[in-house]
């Protein structure tokens, strides 16, 4: 080492000291008089090399700090502050120093820079270190913010890579989602994805040559409609880079992929980039909630279909673009609470989630059907240029239907009832369309069911008065203006009353007597008919009681109750009719329930078990309307039937139609044949009993014996003992009376 004339051991004891010290001549190229030994420790240049390249020093300085320095160099003034600057190692690494030096005058009169250069690397990079850390944590901060605010996703992923990216200083980088199977990648955020950035992968086939996808750049933010499927590819095939998980706490949702990011990586990046994953899986995760809550809240939970509110909405839509377009089809499953009665209500909505399909098949891309509630759904038909096209539809969907569903408790028939509505210009409302439809659709069910009508104006007016009935049915129990009418049924022997068939009449207040004709069809498709046939149920069986009280001696007169189709299926019915006999004590045989043909159309195997339970309580069945349904003798074989009710239309025609003689004659033959009584119903005239009595029929009910009559007249009639009306009258002979 060279040094100045005059070292001291004091010198020695300097160059040990580990720092650069320097004498040196002011300006860039100056002379350096004198470098300490620290030199070659430092910056791995020694003393002699430094002194003899006095631009050695210069050329190491950092570019980035080369002006500043630079220009602190022409800068004589006193006193100097100390600088830090960069200066680089012989083998290429960065070396921040201290430079702190004072402008010296020798005893020549030359300035001369005397200075110290400390190695200040390690405090440089720890201060770094803690502002990158304090960065990180402020660009997780941020983009936590944003995610809180409820910023679009798409706008997290961009955003949260390119936080990744620039914290880290590499790239490429990508966010990857999971594709439909769970393991393949959908790209949603990233810059080039090179194909030496990605494992080849041998396409199926023997000897298949490998292939490798490159994902084009994605410049800006990238939403759906930017996601480039990388087919084939599995997280596994992302080489040269590293990965952290997109995961909520139930499903994991995609990746976040940065390439070269190397296994230098600190405990503190990985944590950094972890944390932006987990703010997006976070993110991610309440939208999906979001998203499943606003879909609940527009959707029906049991089919998916829209709701109420979602139809509504488009239908409002629809209506202001082009009102003159726009049709409504209600719709109506049949008989439907038959299914939730006897098959119970896990079949019904069963069979609601399979019609939903069906019904989805049978319409054209773009309409709309939602499910209103219940079984009702409704469609939404665009484009319609004439009620025909709507139509056309409904014809469709009504052959969807006529395939028989396959439910778990076995095979089901569903039919449906369509009412179609079609705008009538802009100042149509949804909520008037949708009634329109619905009066079109009750149209259907009244005329027949399974089908289909297009509303006019008269079903509105039909429709009001409908409603009218509805509510003022539902008051009439509360009210009191329910009653029960009694029709003798007699023995054609010696016209003796036999039983009596207890008939509903409905008092209105205002309207006075409603014929059962305009009422029981509203209660049987109201529900109405449940609480009401339950009253009716016991009202007969407690009036049956008094008549036997009253003649305690006498034979118990029979009281017969008529069974619509919903009591029939109704779980609880076994126990309503044990409760009606022990609340008014009448001998289980005296009960009769009248079951309607029509009504044993459906074959359940739960409607027959309900029959043959009631039965095992010693009650007994009559089949009413014997001969207008099907599967007569099917139904006499199956269940318990102690007696038919021939059709009024056949006791009609006695005498005078040969066909309906020869039927009649048939359905006494068998009946005896199978050891059931046979009841005519609907006598007239003379010459209908008359014939009866040719025939063989034990049992007669009609206008021509008796009206239906009141509690009070049918006791008289017991009490006095005169067989009939008709009697009475001084002879088999006479008018029917009129009716009550």
């Amino acid at each position: 080492m060279v040094s100045p004339p005059g070292e001291s051991d004091a010198r020695v004891l300097v160059d040990r000291l580990p720092a650069i010290l320097y004498i040196a001549d002011p300006g860039i190229n100056g002379r350096w008089h004198y470098v300490s030994d620290g030199a070659l420790d430092i910056l791995g240049f020694s003393p002699k090399e430094w002194i003899a390249d006095p631009e050695l020093w210069a050329r190491q300085i950092h570019p980035d700090d080369r002006d500043r320095v630079f220009g602190r160099e022409d800068e004589l003034a006193e006193p100097t502050t100390p600088d830090e600057y960069r200066l680089r190692h012989r083998d290429g690494t960065i070396v921040w120093v201290r430079d702190e030096a004072a402008l010296v005058r020798d005893a020549e009169g030359r300035d001369r820079w005397h200075g110290v250069m400390l190695d200040i690397t390690d405090r440089k990079l720890a201060e770094a270190e803690l502002e990158r850390r304090v960065d990180q944590q402020a660009a997780v901060a941020r983009l936590g913010e944003r995610a809180l605010e409820g910023a679009d996703v798409a706008e997290l992923v961009h955003d949260a890579l390119q936080e990744a990216m620039r914290m880290l200083g590499v790239q490429p980088g990508a966010v990857l989602q999971y594709a439909q199977d769970g393991d393949a990648l959908v790209l949603r955020a990233g810059v080039v994805i090179a194909s030496e950035t990605l494992s080849s992968r041998s396409e199926p086939g023997a000897g298949a040559a490998p292939q490798s996808r490159v994902a084009p750049r994605l410049d800006g933010r990238s939403g759906d409609r930017a996601a480039v499927a990388l087919r084939g590819y599995r997280a596994a095939d992302l080489s040269h880079g590293r990965i952290w998980q997109i995961e909520g706490r139930d499903r994991r949702w995609g990746l976040l992929w940065l390439a070269s990011a190397g296994r230098d990586l600190k405990a503190a990046d990985v944590d950094f980039v972890q944390a932006l994953a987990n703010i997006l899986a976070d993110a991610i995760q309440r939208r999906a909630a979001e998203d499943d809550m606003r879909h609940h809240a527009l959707h029906d939970p049991l089919t998916g279909l829209p709701n109420r509110v979602l139809f509504l909405d488009r239908l409002g839509h629809a209506l202001k673009r082009t009102a003159d377009h726009v049709a409504v089809v209600l719709l109506d499953i049949d008989n439907f609470k038959l299914v939730n009665d006897s098959l119970g209500h896990g079949s019904g909505d069963e069979l609601l989630m399979k019609i939903a399909p069906r019904l989805m098949s049978a319409l054209r891309p773009g309409d709309t059907i939602a499910r209103l509630g219940g079984d009702e759904f409704v469609v939404l038909l665009e484009d319609i240029s004439h009620p025909r096209d709507a139509a056309q539809i409904a014809e469709r969907i009504v052959a969807a239907l006529e395939v028989p569903f396959s439910l778990a408790t076995g095979e089901h028939f569903a039919k449906a009832s369509l009412g179609i509505a079609i705008a009538e210009g802009e100042d149509t409302v949804p909520a008037s369309l949708i009634r329109d439809a619905d009066s079109a659709m009750y149209e259907a069910k009244a005329n027949g069911r399974a089908r289909f009508e297009v509303f006019d104006r008269a079903m509105r007016t039909r429709t009001v008065k409908r409603l009218s009935v509805e509510n003022d049915l539902r008051r009439a129990l509360e009210r009191d203006e329910l009653r029960v009418a009694y029709q003798p049924i007699v023995s054609l022997r010696d016209l003796s009353v036999v039983s009596v068939e207890a008939l509903l009449r409905w008092e209105h207040p205002v309207r006075g007597l409603v014929s059962p004709a305009e009422f029981i069809a509203v209660a049987e498709e109201s529900g109405l008919i449940e609480p009401i046939g339950r009253w009716a149920l016991n009202t007969a069986c407690a009036q049956a009681s008094l008549w036997h009280h009253a003649r305690p001696d006498s034979r118990p007169v029979g009281i017969c109750v008529n069974l619509s189709a919903r009591q029939l299926t109704q779980q609880d019915l076994e126990a309503t009719v044990v409760s009606a006999l022990e609340l008014t004590g009448i001998e289980p045989s005296s009960l009769c329930m009248e079951v309607t043909e029509s009504v044993l159309l459906e074959k359940s195997a739960s409607l027959s078990e309900t029959i043959a339970r009631v039965a095992r309580l010693g009650v007994r069945f009559v089949l009413d309307d014997f001969g207008t349904g099907y599967s007569s003798l099917a139904y006499l074989t199956r269940l318990p039937i102690d007696g038919l009710k021939v059709d009024r239309s056949f006791v009609e025609a006695l005498g005078r139609d040969q066909r309906s003689t020869a039927i009649t004659t048939a359905i006494v033959r068998m009946a005896h044949a199978l050891s059931v009584e046979v009841i005519a119903e609907g006598v007239e005239t003379e010459a209908q009993l008359l014939a009866l009595r040719d025939l063989g029929c034990e049992l007669a009910q009609g206008f021509h014996l008796h009206p239906p009559l009141g509690a009070h007249e049918i006791s008289e009639l017991l009490v006095a003992g005169h067989p009939s009306a008709a009697v009475r009258r001084g002879g088999i002979l006479g008018e029917p009376p009129q009716s009550a």
